[in-house]
């Protein structure tokens, strides 16, 4: 099956997608380039030049856009795209003949007699976008004009005309340095054989409709301190550097190589075959980032996202394991274990700084299975055993005698886990005091990897010779008898939700599905199979698995409005990509060859959705009913992850 990453005229206006879809460039930093194929914003998150000033945090968008004009033989051609109220100016998109995400998001425009061809990347590990234009057709030499538009504001906010902005524009040698605000990094626009034509003014009230149906300020004005102009010959080929470092005497075609190479590599070395598993491996790169001056983490989401405890630690082996990233797994899994805190990981790292969020029952348990996982691929047991079975113990020694938010080892030797006004699991949905979902009590999924996180460290503790390892294994047994005790609803034929004393919700949701995923599994053949039914029955779809049943009272269909018409349906009944992992390996374990080959097909299937919303990556949600449009996030860790597990572990890709 070919992957829809190269699109002509017609199947760039199949549902709009100039502008719907999306593409993104990444620079290992946290920061990025993003639009829209047609290159109108849609969002206050695309940008040329994004940077991560902290890495992975203090991002803020540094260049809008450079917006292009050709003059050839008294005829001018706008290529920009931008909406404004009422209004689409100028329509450059008329002249995209042709698209590719191959080797970076590629541009063919035809305008009259001209044909330019035109790529956008961003390089690994600097604020760095290279734009590389090439004039492959044209009567007569053609004059390119370059306008820059300057936002130079944290990300998630909006730019408006104001007297602060500083008009000064100096200029030589093709160079232009632009430092708009007092206390922010000058931007470096790096045009060779350009001229400058110094004319500073705001542009008011580019729209974006994105921001607009989420419920948010979707207005916003940009300002230019004027136009680069370069004369180009036919055949001749155009390097300009964008960077918040001074691109004296940088190649851009060179860079742009190297860059190229670089991806390559990492599709190489990951020993993938598979056209499919290759791009998904593409798309991970994109997520593995640096944090401050050394170390890396994982970016959640883009474009909002930075490092989330549970998103990591769930995303790991697919990202890192099962593409042989071994080092970064490492450093990653050392990180994380430098910052636990009364047994409990992060559950998130403000983007300001400052200290780390803790509020998170699940992100310290899937850290054991992360683990597991990292100990089983690489065979590094110094490292797990000086380093981190010590962390594990710790968080042992907390959960027994209870840590924040009420997190404890109960009388029954489950957990319990919350507080009102808290969220504590995945379905963390909050807004202002409204906790959507707060399963306060036993939560399903927190218990089943309360029971791995146990089997876990009892085999640690063997392995490495420690002593309580068969105690502890002993004590796992004892909790995996009341867990089934607990939690088996024989009426219904599958698992409650949460259970708080005699308080138990039936409601038929994911969660349970980690009973038969996780690495040591808790139900009987036959109750394993029970549950798989129900969630086939009621919550698979193609993409993934709602997050409520569709038959439940409260099952939201559409995730789309304002805030909280959002976050109301985030968890009622969204579909979550992540969770087709899951379903996939406990398809396969519960029915062997025939589970495999229908885990294949569902994976391949899943290659249309590369063409869609974030183009060649997945994305974070979709609705719950047909056609699952996509939302939320355009690419997300843990949606690629889990399938990049499931085809090396479960698939033997």
């Amino acid at each position: 099956m070919s992957l829809p990453l190269d699109f002509d005229t017609n199947a760039l206006h199949e549902g709009d997608r100039l502008h719907s879809a999306e593409w993104l460039e990444t620079n290992g930093l946290g920061g990025w380039a993003s639009s829209t194929i047609a290159g109108a914003h849609t969002r206050r998150y695309h940008g040329l030049l994004v940077a991560a000033l902290r890495p992975p945090g203090a991002r803020m968008v540094m260049l809008s856009k450079l917006e292009e004009t050709l003059l050839c033989s008294g005829a001018s051609y706008d290529l920009g795209c931008n909406q404004y109220p009422g209004s689409v100016s100028p329509c450059g998109q008329q002249y995209i003949e042709h698209f590719s995400l191959r080797p970076f998001p590629t541009w063919r425009y035809r305008a009259g007699p001209i044909a330019l061809e035109k790529q956008v990347g961003a390089l690994h590990g600097e604020n760095t976008t290279v734009v590389s234009y090439r004039l492959t057709e044209a009567p007569a030499p053609v004059e390119l004009l370059l306008r820059p538009f300057a936002a130079v504001r944290d990300y998630h906010t909006l730019q408006h005309a104001n007297n602060d902005v500083r008009r000064e524009a100096p200029f030589a040698d093709g160079l232009l340095t632009l430092q708009c605000y007092n206390g922010t990094p000058p931007i470096y626009i790096n045009v060779p054989g350009a001229r400058f034509d110094y004319a500073p003014y705001w542009y008011y009230h580019f729209q974006y409709s994105e921001e607009q149906a989420r419920g948010l300020d979707f207005d916003e004005d940009l300002f230019s301190h004027g136009v680069l102009r370069v004369t180009l010959e036919p055949g001749q080929t155009l390097g300009v550097i964008v960077s918040l470092d001074s691109p004296t005497g940088r190649d851009p075609a060179a860079l742009l190589a190297k860059e190229s190479a670089r991806r390559d590599a990492v599709v190489l070395d990951a020993g993938f075959k598979g056209e499919l598993e290759q791009q998904l491996v593409r798309a991970a790169d994109q997520f593995i980032v640096r944090r401050g001056d050394s170390g890396h983490t994982i970016i959640a989401g883009y474009h909002w996202f930075t490092d989330w405890g549970r998103d990591t630690m769930i995303a790991l082996p697919g990202l890192c394991l099962a593409t042989k990233r071994f080092a970064e797994a490492k450093e990653i899994l050392r990180a994380f274990a430098k910052v636990e805190s009364e047994g409990m990981l992060p559950n998130n790292f403000p983007d300001a700084g400052g200290a780390p969020a803790y509020n998170s029952a699940d992100s310290t348990l899937w850290f054991f299975v992360a683990i597991r996982a990292y100990l089983n691929a690489t065979g590094d047991e110094a490292f797990v055993r000086d380093e981190l079975l010590p962390v594990l113990e710790d968080i042992l020694l907390w959960h027994d005698r209870g840590t924040r938010y009420h997190i404890h080892c109960g009388d029954d030797g489950l957990l319990f886990a919350g507080e009102p006004g808290v969220q504590l699991t995945w379905m963390d949905a909050k807004v202002g005091d409204w906790v959507v979902t707060p399963r306060i009590g036993q939560p399903v999924e927190i218990n089943a990897l309360w029971y791995n996180a146990l089997v876990i460290l009892s085999e640690l503790r063997a392995k490495f010779g420690q002593p309580g390892g068969e105690a502890l294994a002993n004590r796992a047994l004892a909790v995996k008898d009341r867990f089934v005790e607990t939690f088996w609803n024989s009426k219904l034929g599958y698992l409650f939700d949460v259970v708080n004393g005699r308080d138990r919700d039936p409601s038929l949701r994911p969660n349970q599905l980690f009973a038969l995923s996780l690495p040591h599994e808790l139900l009987s053949q036959s109750q394993a199979l029970s549950v798989f039914k129900a969630i086939e029955q009621k919550l698979l779809t193609p993409v993934g698995l709602r997050s409520l049943a569709p038959n439940l009272p409260g099952y939201r269909p559409h995730y789309e409005g304002g805030v909280h018409s959002r976050d109301g349906a985030y968890h009622q009944g969204t579909v979550w990509g992540w969770l087709l992992g899951p379903y996939l390996t406990a398809l396969v374990r519960l029915r062997g060859a025939s589970g495999r080959e229908r885990a294949k097909a569902l994976v391949q299937n899943l290659s249309a959705k590369l063409g869609q919303n974030g183009l060649g990556t997945l994305s974070e949600i979709y609705d719950g009913d047909s056609p699952f449009t996509p939302r939320g996030c355009i690419a997300q860790a843990w949606s690629v992850g889990e399938i990049l597990r499931v085809c090396r572990d479960d698939l033997g890709e």
